[in-house]
């Protein structure tokens, strides 16, 4: 006796699996379109950065003068960046003006979110009227306060003295290494406060409004509602915020090139600018190079320790 197995009849509609050469033709198709699309952001980021970072990275390792034949000289240009008294003098300044930039930018911009967070009557106007500074150029802005608090042609004194806050004329960008920063401190807080006032207000709106309402309903107070609900569901629009703060203040190069150029007496020159001198005053290519690699590894650490701390608080 024979035991026969019948094949079950295809259910009508039904779709006969497609053949594993199909599949797979398909999976690859997918897989080159992904890589078609990716490759001109891959170009992009290898030709104007990963390119860029190997020459920084060999430079560091020479001496290389603007003019003339390299010659390895590792690692004498690391070792000069260290023992180097205005190295440590713009680090010192740099770190002490991120500080202070981080600290006032954040406040005010998010001061300025929490006024224009509810939709009302006129709210349009404020927030294009504090985001409008940042279409003005950074250049151009630190020129625009060069002239505003210049002691020859500027109103600010005029203004001043006709107030009665002030006697005389004062020089601000260049009289004292506090009135010098608190002018770039000022021009940084004027150009860049709307903008990150944007960001943070992207990630209030991004709160959903029924928690609010929960919460107001269970009793709790406004500042118990901030305190409970919009800084812990904020935390990661404000470490994106605070990554940017950080980072663009230990890059600050065009408002003291413009404004103070480094003075009076070394007081406000940021490392950038010590970057600069070395590269296009000096003419040292692998001084500045050392250097800029050393920034580098400090952003980088920095970075890393804020998001790990930012990070760790979230969980």
């Amino acid at each position: 006796m024979t035991a026969t197995t019948t094949r079950p009849a295809p259910v009508a509609g039904a779709r006969e699996p497609d053949p594993p050469p199909r599949r797979h033709r398909a999976r690859r198709l997918r897989a080159l379109t992904g890589i078609a699309y990716a490759t001109p952001l891959a170009v992009v980021v290898a030709v104007f950065f990963v390119v860029p970072l190997g020459l920084v990275a060999w430079m560091s390792l020479h001496r290389w003068p603007l003019l003339g034949k390299p010659a390895l000289n590792a690692p004498d240009n690391y070792t000069r960046a260290v023992d180097s008294d205005l190295l440590r003098t713009a680090a010192l300044f740099t770190a002490k003006y991120t500080v202070i930039t981080t600290v006032l930018l954040f406040v005010v911009a998010f001061g300025l979110a929490l006024l224009v967070q509810q939709r009302r009557r006129g709210v349009g106007f404020f927030r294009t009227a504090y985001y409008l500074p940042m279409a003005v150029g950074f250049a151009s802005a630190s020129l625009l306060f060069l002239g505003l608090l210049s002691d020859e042609i500027g109103p600010v004194d005029d203004l001043l003295s006709w107030l009665g806050l002030l006697d005389g004329h004062v020089s601000w960008t260049s009289g004292s290494p506090e009135s010098a920063l608190g002018s770039a401190v000022l021009l940084v807080l004027w150009r860049f406060a709307g903008f990150t006032m944007l960001i943070l207000l992207t990630g209030l709106q991004a709160i959903p409004v029924d928690v609010y309402e929960a919460a107001r309903v269970d009793g709790a107070t406004r500042w118990q509602a901030f305190r409970g609900i919009t800084l812990p569901l904020m935390r990661p629009t404000i470490a994106l915020v605070l990554t940017i703060l950080v980072t663009g203040s230990l890059l600050a190069f065009d408002q003291f090139w413009i404004l103070t150029r480094g003075g009076p007496d070394n007081s406000t020159t940021s490392v950038v600018m010590v970057i600069y001198r070395e590269a296009f005053v000096r003419f040292d290519l692998g001084s500045a190079a050392g250097t800029s690699v050393v920034l580098l590894l400090a952003l980088v650490a920095v970075s890393a320790v804020q998001l790990g701390v930012l990070r760790r608080r979230s969980t």
